[in-house]
């Protein structure tokens, strides 16, 4: 079994940062893309940022020049400048993690980021 274990969230005031952290562990051979999604109050979960095991990364347009994702093998990070309450959501991490031959795609539990006006 895989999990995926995020930590980091919480309240801060808009112009603030944060700095979320997810580790992957269990029965892992390796692991390609590691993202962060977003999902805002009412709305659908949505990529805020990806990287792949080569550390190419992309971005939403709504956080480029102020979201910096990074990793090492196992854990992906999400630093967070600049906030504004629009950034407020249940911020999920998610894997591509080869077990065997084959990719399997798993989620985390979600980390709440709150960000007050």
């Amino acid at each position: 079994q895989v999990q995926l274990v995020e930590s980091g969230g919480g309240l801060v005031q808009a112009g603030g940062s944060l700095t979320l952290s997810c580790t992957a562990s269990g029965s892992i051979f390796r692991i390609n893309a590691m993202n962060w999604y977003c999902q805002a109050p009412g709305k659908q979960r949505e990529l805020v940022a990806a990287i792949t095991s080569g550390s190419t990364t992309n971005y939403a347009d709504s956080v480029k020049g102020r979201f910096t994702i990074s990793r090492t093998e196992n854990t992906v990070y999400l630093r967070m400048n600049s906030l504004k309450p629009e950034d407020t959501g249940v911020y999920y991490c998610n894997a591509d993690v080869m077990r065997g031959i084959y990719y399997y795609n798993y989620w985390g539990q979600g980390t709440q980021v709150t960000v007050s006006s």
